[in-house]
Protein backbone atom coordinates (compact mmCIF):
# COMPACT_ATOMS: atom_id res chain seq x y z
CA UNK A 1 0.00 0.00 0.00
CA UNK A 2 1.43 3.73 -0.88
CA UNK A 3 -0.41 5.31 1.94
CA UNK A 4 2.34 5.04 4.51
CA UNK A 5 5.37 5.81 2.30
CA UNK A 6 3.60 8.94 0.64
CA UNK A 7 3.11 10.01 4.55
CA UNK A 8 6.82 9.55 4.95
CA UNK A 9 7.03 11.91 1.89
CA UNK A 10 5.00 14.29 3.42
CA UNK A 11 6.98 14.30 5.86
CA UNK A 12 10.89 14.33 4.97
CA UNK A 13 9.30 17.12 2.55
CA UNK A 14 7.74 19.10 5.70
CA UNK A 15 11.34 18.91 7.83
CA UNK A 16 13.19 19.77 4.41
CA UNK A 17 10.66 22.87 4.47
CA UNK A 18 11.11 23.18 8.19
CA UNK A 19 7.47 23.12 8.60
CA UNK A 20 6.48 22.61 12.17
CA UNK A 21 5.08 18.58 13.47
CA UNK A 22 1.87 20.43 13.83
CA UNK A 23 1.63 21.53 10.17
CA UNK A 24 2.38 17.69 9.41
CA UNK A 25 -0.03 16.19 11.41
CA UNK A 26 -2.66 18.81 10.36
CA UNK A 27 -1.78 17.81 6.68
CA UNK A 28 -1.96 14.05 8.11
CA UNK A 29 -5.66 14.18 8.91
CA UNK A 30 -6.68 15.96 5.84
CA UNK A 31 -4.59 13.22 3.93
CA UNK A 32 -6.49 10.56 5.96
CA UNK A 33 -10.23 12.28 5.51
CA UNK A 34 -9.66 12.12 1.66
CA UNK A 35 -8.73 8.83 1.45
CA UNK A 36 -11.26 7.66 4.23
CA UNK A 37 -13.73 9.36 1.27
CA UNK A 38 -12.24 7.42 -1.11
CA UNK A 39 -10.75 10.54 -3.35
CA UNK A 40 -7.81 8.73 -3.95
CA UNK A 41 -6.65 6.61 -6.58
CA UNK A 42 -3.33 6.19 -8.37
CA UNK A 43 -3.70 8.91 -10.64
CA UNK A 44 -4.00 11.92 -7.78
CA UNK A 45 -2.49 9.92 -4.43
CA UNK A 46 0.72 12.41 -4.69
CA UNK A 47 -1.61 15.60 -5.69
CA UNK A 48 -3.71 14.82 -2.88
CA UNK A 49 -0.74 14.34 -0.76
CA UNK A 50 1.13 17.66 -2.01
CA UNK A 51 -2.42 19.67 -1.52
CA UNK A 52 -2.63 18.67 2.14
CA UNK A 53 0.85 19.51 3.33
CA UNK A 54 0.26 23.16 1.00
CA UNK A 55 -3.26 23.55 2.88
CA UNK A 56 -1.86 22.81 6.43
CA UNK A 57 1.08 24.49 5.89
CA UNK A 58 -0.90 27.49 4.42
CA UNK A 59 -3.24 27.56 7.42
CA UNK A 60 -0.62 26.60 10.15
CA UNK A 61 2.51 28.53 9.97
CA UNK A 62 2.65 32.06 8.56
CA UNK A 63 4.35 31.56 5.33
CA UNK A 64 5.63 34.38 3.66
CA UNK A 65 5.14 34.10 -0.05
CA UNK A 66 8.86 33.14 -1.35
CA UNK A 67 8.34 30.18 1.34
CA UNK A 68 5.17 29.37 -0.09
CA UNK A 69 6.84 29.07 -3.36
CA UNK A 70 9.64 27.31 -2.73
CA UNK A 71 7.60 24.60 -0.98
CA UNK A 72 5.48 24.81 -4.37
CA UNK A 73 9.06 23.91 -5.89
CA UNK A 74 9.73 21.01 -3.17
CA UNK A 75 6.45 19.61 -3.17
CA UNK A 76 6.53 19.54 -7.40
CA UNK A 77 10.50 17.95 -7.50
CA UNK A 78 9.59 15.95 -4.95
CA UNK A 79 6.22 14.24 -6.36
CA UNK A 80 7.16 15.30 -10.05
CA UNK A 81 3.96 16.81 -10.72
CA UNK A 82 2.86 20.24 -12.26
CA UNK A 83 2.23 23.01 -10.10
CA UNK A 84 -0.92 24.64 -12.01
CA UNK A 85 -2.38 20.92 -11.35
CA UNK A 86 -0.96 21.03 -7.74
CA UNK A 87 -3.04 24.52 -7.81
CA UNK A 88 -6.29 23.13 -8.85
CA UNK A 89 -5.86 20.11 -6.71
CA UNK A 90 -5.49 22.47 -3.82
CA UNK A 91 -9.40 23.05 -4.59
CA UNK A 92 -10.70 19.73 -5.01
CA UNK A 93 -9.16 19.12 -1.65
CA UNK A 94 -10.75 22.22 0.14
CA UNK A 95 -14.05 21.41 -0.86
CA UNK A 96 -13.36 17.66 -0.25
CA UNK A 97 -12.64 18.78 3.37
CA UNK A 98 -16.37 21.16 3.52
CA UNK A 99 -13.29 24.03 3.90
CA UNK A 100 -12.88 22.57 7.63
CA UNK A 101 -8.78 23.26 7.87
CA UNK A 102 -9.34 24.12 11.11
CA UNK A 103 -9.06 20.96 12.61
CA UNK A 104 -9.76 19.61 16.50
CA UNK A 105 -7.19 19.18 18.45
CA UNK A 106 -8.10 15.09 19.25
CA UNK A 107 -7.77 14.48 15.76
CA UNK A 108 -4.22 16.40 15.40
CA UNK A 109 -2.69 14.78 18.40
CA UNK A 110 -1.85 11.54 17.88
CA UNK A 111 -0.22 12.25 14.75
CA UNK A 112 1.94 15.25 16.34
CA UNK A 113 2.90 12.71 19.32
CA UNK A 114 3.48 10.18 17.18
CA UNK A 115 5.87 12.91 14.90
CA UNK A 116 7.15 14.47 17.87
CA UNK A 117 8.30 11.04 19.56
CA UNK A 118 9.89 10.07 15.92
CA UNK A 119 12.38 12.92 16.06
Amino acid sequence: CPIPSLKREMRNLSEECSLEPVTVSMAYVYFEKLVLQGKLNKQNRKLCAGACVLLAAKISSDLRKHEVKHLIDKLEERFRFNRRDLIGFEFTVLVALELALYLPENQVLPHYRRLTQQS
